[in-house]
């Protein structure tokens, strides 16, 4: 076969035989303190137990690092998939959505899980997990693949191959003489199930959390943190998913093949309408609300929100008027900055917050007030003599920006008279039984499109930002979320196969010799599980044309 060279990250180079696994190597590793539990092989994170086939750019992946973090949970994703399959073996394990730093799980029967059974499932897990069983990866035949998914009451991911059109599926299986049991997972795993052991099983509704640490505290697992709000969204578009039979990928693509997705698209559209309208009623009911504060994290639609939510509630008879936060900027000479000295304009003090709450006071006494505007590029406030505002009896206002539910913004502003709306993109769609469709990739997606689009990003500009991003989403916003008074999900289940054919080529321009190129191509295998939709089907107020474009609303 011959040899193949290795390049580490310090600039040695040595010459191995070709197919050498990746575990035989780690020797040569430069120096390092943390624990290795993958490498990146040319940029790409792969399993300690695959081959090295060509001559690659080698980097170790340590608990401690985002990139661990994955391989971590899905690693343990996959140790409680096998474990649920010993204990329950003809009662499907399903994965619903993240928790805080936890996966939330159910049995697919009418009764919930018990206690008891809970506690089963973690003991068997430790038993898997202290007898360091290897996690094998190998390619078997599309024939073999759809056999053994059915017989281990896996259909949604023998559906999701179907749409694949693969010749051969890899699969990671246990072949323990205690366990046997294989399953797909789209990122890699640990070799070897021993380093496995700080987790938790915790019940929680009607079925149970399975809690992992995080990222950059890889020792101990994460303090857990309800959300119940946003629990209770999810749950009911999981409700709605099985009503409308749809709740995975691979259910999607079926549509899609049968060429029914443009009464999908409207179904979608008309039940989201629906939740917009509630809350629009919801507001009225309460009364005596003045302002409607409208917040999320990136991506999460929040402008096109505001357009609808205005046309909702003109519909029961107000007359909306919108402000935007930023024009309550302070202005480049005031902002603060960040750790590292760069203008920080996510913190609360990088707004005016004494100017808006007394502009607030003025119209909701029926004074006229001059609304400032803001210039980026100068970095200044003004004000343009044009932009008066009084407000009617029947007016109400509308205010959208990232700190909308936190009462440090409006202190002077009585409670009863803001109702505040927490938005995100919380699709209820999995990939299959075991593999989740997470909330942020879909948000990454969106902003990649959006950024290309609008602002001329390539897509390794909006990925080298986006932690910076998340970490300021949960400084700033995620604190707040159950402060809200409604929810709103602007999630769409159509609206990754409409993205994909934006995304996919931004994705494909990022480069191999990129320190993003690992996440474009995470990214890439992503979305290649779903079948492209046309944007020509998606409607014109569709929170999706803000990051396609052509909306029927002026942004």
């Amino acid at each position: 076969m011959g040899n193949i060279t290795l390049t580490f990250t310090d600039g040695r180079k040595i010459d191995v035989p070709a197919r050498l696994r990746g575990k035989d190597i780690l020797d040569k590793l430069p120096p390092h303190e943390g624990t290795i539990i993958a490498l990146k092989v040319n940029y790409k994170v792969v399993s300690l137990c695959r081959p090295l086939r060509v001559s690659s750019r080698i980097e170790g992946v340590y608990l401690g690092t985002k990139e661990a973090a994955y391989v971590y949970r899905r690693s343990l994703s996959f140790v409680l998939a096998a474990a649920a399959h010993n204990l329950f073996p003809k009662t499907r394990l399903l994965i619903g959505h993240s928790l805080g730093y936890s996966y939330y799980y159910t049995l697919d029967r009418e009764n919930p899980i018990t206690k008891e059974e809970v506690d089963s499932l973690k003991a068997e897990m430790r038993r898997i997990i202290e007898k360091d069983i290897p996690i094998n990866t190998r390619h078997i035949s599309f024939s073999e693949a759809m056999d053994a998914f059915n017989s281990l009451s896996m259909p949604e991911t023998a559906k999701q191959l179907q749409y694949r059109c693969r010749d051969s599926v890899l699969v990671n299986a246990f072949d323990d003489d205690t366990v046997k049991f294989c399953d797909v997972y789209f990122g890699s795993l640990v070799d070897s199930t021993g380093i496995l052991k700080v987790f938790e099983l915790q019940p929680y509704d009607e079925g149970f959390l399975l809690r992992f640490p995080e990222a950059k505290s890889p020792d101990t697992v994460a303090p857990f943190e309800d959300s119940p709000k946003i629990f209770e969204i999810f749950k009911r578009y999981k409700k709605w998913g099985k009503l409308v039979n749809v709740s995975t990928s691979a259910s999607l693509n079926e549509i899609v093949s049968r060429k029914k997705i443009n009464e999908f698209i409207d179904i979608c559209e008309t039940y989201q309408a629906q939740n917009y309208a509630k809350v629009a009623q919801q507001i009225a009911d309460r009364g005596n609300v003045k302002v409607v504060l409208i917040a999320g994290p990136s991506s999460s639609g929040k402008t096109t929100s505001a357009f609808k939510m205005a046309l909702h509630l003109r519909s029961i008879g107000y007359t909306p008027k919108t402000i935007s936060l930023d024009c309550y900027y302070v202005g480049r000479d005031r902002n603060p900055k960040d750790e590292n000295g760069n203008y920080d304009y996510e913190c609360l003090e990088a707004l005016d917050i004494e100017l808006l709450n007394q502009n607030l006071l003025d119209l909701f006494a029926g004074k006229e007030v001059e609304i400032p505007s803001y210039n980026f590029d100068l970095g200044q406030r003004y004000y343009t003599g044009n932009n008066k505002m009084t407000l009617g009896p029947s007016d109400i206002l509308i205010l959208e920006g990232i700190h909308g539910l936190n009462d440090r913004l409006t202190p002077l502003i009585k409670p009863e008279y803001k109702f505040k709306i927490y938005l995100s993109a919380l699709t209820q769609l999995n990939f299959d039984e075991h593999n989740r469709i997470p909330t942020s990739d879909n948000r990454l997606i969106r902003r990649i499109v959006r950024d290309a689009n609008f602002r001329g990003k390539p897509a390794s500009a909006t990925i080298s930002m986006w932690d910076s991003v998340q970490r300021g989403e949960k400084l700033h916003i995620f604190p707040y979320q159950n402060s809200a008074d409604a929810v709103l999900n602007t999630a769409l289940d159509y609206e990754l196969p409409v993205l994909k054919i934006y995304a996919e080529p931004k994705l494909r321009a990022v480069r191999p010799d990129q320190s993003e190129y690992t996440e474009a191509c995470r990214l890439i295998n992503f979305l290649s599980h779903f079948n492209a939709i046309s944007s020509d089907y998606v409607p014109k107020q569709s929170i999706i044309r803000e990051f396609i474009g052509g909306s029927s609303f002026k942004y």
